[in-house]
């Protein structure tokens, strides 16, 4: 059993985390190879049905809540080094980065699909997040969790609401007659990250595990799915033109 106390360290990853981001990669590729069979006319199933969807948003509900908990874990950690005076301008490059990544994914979907392109995407969400979850992570953790609550609340409430231009898509209003293949605003899912810091500042307060976990860590699955928690960025971007080369040249297509 791994002991409440045991501190983060470069060396010391938390085993728990890098899996759960690592089993949302797998749930992600295995979605997106569905999607791509029923792009090529492979799955004759809706990949648009209710089923689906929720399974989409169950995977983007636990990359986006397991960012937020690695926050605090990273602003912990960096803290101690850097000091916390500095620590944003690293949050700040990080999340311009992941941004930067979903402006490429936007391009790319634009040129490969046309209308329905990504305007807001999950990396989009997930960089904006990086920064402006920042004065959340100094904040008393029931305030992150009422500003996590209020933010989902607010998403609920703009769901409904539809402009006929496109300004405020990243925020969560929708443009009449447009419908995105990716589509993660800010409102509600900021919220999910600041839920996530939440959970960060109760379970792991000051970078360290407060709960007993059985030491599952070196297990073989565990161990594959750390690696994909560890490259989760680059693995996003590579998996879906692999799938589609391949299987573009299965298909003759």
């Amino acid at each position: 059993m791994s002991q409440p106390g045991q501190p983060v360290s470069k060396f010391n990853r938390l085993w728990e985390i890098d899996a759960l981001r690592g089993f949302a990669i797998v749930e992600m590729v295995f979605f997106h190879f569905m999607w791509d069979l029923h792009f090529f006319g492979i799955y004759s199933g809706n990949i648009l049905s209710v089923p689906w969807q929720a399974f989409a948003r169950s995977i983007a509900t636990l990359f986006i809540f397991t960012m937020g908990l690695s926050l605090t874990l990273s602003y912990t950690r960096a803290g101690q080094k850097l000091g916390h005076t500095r620590l944003f301008g690293k949050f700040l490059m990080r999340g311009l980065k992941i941004f930067g990544w979903g402006m490429v994914i936007t391009v790319a979907t634009w040129f490969f699909i046309g209308r329905g392109f990504v305007i807001f995407g999950i990396l989009h969400v997930i960089g904006f997040s990086v920064v402006a979850a920042y004065p959340f992570l100094k904040l008393n953790r029931w305030l992150t969790l009422a500003a996590g609550l209020v933010v989902i609340g607010l998403g609920i409430w703009v769901d409904g609401l539809r402009a006929q231009g496109p300004w405020l898509i990243w925020l969560g209003v929708k443009q009449v007659g447009i419908s995105m293949v990716d589509y993660y605003p800010v409102l509600p899912w900021f919220g999910v990250a600041l839920l996530g810091i939440f959970a960060g500042q109760t379970f792991y307060p000051h970078g360290h595990r407060t709960f007993n976990l059985p030491e599952w860590g070196n297990a073989p699955v565990a161990r594959g799915l750390q690696f994909l928690g560890r490259h989760s960025l680059a693995i996003y971007l590579i998996h879906q033109p692999v799938l589609i080369g391949a299987l573009t040249l299965l298909t003759g297509i």
